[in-house]
């Protein structure tokens, strides 16, 4: 990503006439364990090779200058609560900069630019790369790498809850914060710990196929779920269902609704995919691998009902060419399915899934291969 780099570096040459530090932090997929994180189950994210690229400068002044060059939209602000930029973009740096301050870290006047190649509206987390890399820069440049790494990924949850109207989960600003070359990580959501797994698939590769379908829903569809999932771990005496059981939820099915059975099921089971999966890599079974994720798509798709016909069908594509797993990636009703592909078929199944989907629906896909790797970083 040299050329991500120097491209970063000559515009901002160009735009402050010296020579700042460079910063990068990168976007993420989720291989396995969707809408578990409020239910106080594990996720298994990993960050990937695109991502966000600053370079910053102190400036001695009292107000932040910071240019978007995918935007090519600039932005000056002040380091109070008033001074909050008008542009969506700048608020969330700006949002980094008034937590690290509500937080007692130091914060004062910048230059940046900045650069991404994170495909926007993926479902790969631009926003919380761009959050990552602006927290892990000031935290280097004026608070001596001080605030913990859990920090930083709080301080990007809470840019967005407080500067960006988003109630997100911790798990994108983790992964961009916590990535690591070559390994996925399983964070619990009830107790924040983590840990690695290898992630190195020599004979795979994963490959995201965006259906660029985003429906738009008339309720809130998320937090009806979220108050199916609340009212069965109530009625078994439970905070979350994090440590209920198929049979727990089975000797209660005569007492609730089917529609918050189907949704408990899918987040039990879940649950227990993702550590089957964590034991499948430790074998370096990408087989059992995928066929987790396929088992996670139908429970996504009929149990907990956040699929659509695009992703569905994006699904029986993959199926049929014979790729080993593919799921739908994110909340859901749109997005892109992820795809664990042997080599062999990457070429055939990326041809087959473009060319029949457009059939279908009029337009091709996008597709990106992805590689899992570091998160937020100095660039030497």
């Amino acid at each position: 990503m040299e050329d991500m780099k120097e491209k970063v570096a000559k515009a901002f040459k160009e735009r402050f006439g010296q020579q700042g530090t460079t910063y990068a932090s990168s976007g993420r997929i989720n291989l396995i364990g969707e809408h578990t994180d409020y239910n106080g189950g594990f996720v298994f994210p990993g960050a990937i090779d695109k991502g966000i690229w600053a370079e910053l400068a102190a400036n001695g002044l009292e107000k932040c200058r910071v240019y978007s060059m995918d935007l090519d939209d600039y932005a000056e602000f002040g380091l109070k609560e008033e001074d909050a930029p008008s542009q969506g973009w700048a608020r969330y740096v700006f949002g980094v900069c008034r937590e690290i301050q509500k937080r007692g870290g130091k914060v004062e006047g910048f230059d940046a630019v900045f650069a991404g190649n994170v495909p926007l509206g993926a479902g790969l987390s631009s926003s919380a790369a761009l959050e990552s890399c602006f927290a892990f820069a000031l935290n280097d440049m004026f608070n001596n790498n001080v605030i913990s790494k859990f920090d930083l990924a709080r301080i990007g949850q809470s840019t967005e809850h407080n500067y960006c109207g988003v109630n997100c989960g911790i798990m994108d600003q983790f992964a961009s914060v916590f990535g690591r070359k070559g390994h996925l990580m399983r964070l619990d959501c009830r107790s924040m710990e983590y840990e690695y797994f290898p992630f190195d698939p020599k004979e795979y590769r994963l490959v995201l196929v965006d259906s660029r379908v985003k429906h738009e829903l008339k309720d809130s569809p998320y937090n009806k779920r979220r108050e199916s999932c609340e009212r069965v771990a109530s009625r078994l005496g439970m905070e979350t269902l994090r440590d209920a059981t198929m049979e727990q939820l089975d000797a209660i099915k005569g007492d609730i609704s089917a529609e918050d059975y189907f949704r408990a099921k899918f987040v039990i089971e879940e649950k227990d995919r993702v550590l089957a999966v964590c034991d499948a890599l430790e074998k370096g079974d990408y087989e059992t691998v995928g066929k987790k994720m396929y088992e996670t798509h139908r429970g996504l798709s009929k149990d907990y009902e956040v699929s659509c016909e695009e992703l569905d069908f994006l699904n029986d594509i993959a199926k049929e060419c014979g790729v080993t797993g593919s799921r739908i990636m994110g909340g859901g009703f749109g997005g892109c399915t992820i795809n664990l592909v042997p080599d062999g078929l990457h070429d055939s199944f990326i041809a087959e899934a473009k060319a029949r989907f457009n059939e279908k629906y009029g337009h091709e896909p996008m597709v990106y291969d992805v590689v899992i790797s570091d998160g937020a970083r100095k660039c030497e």
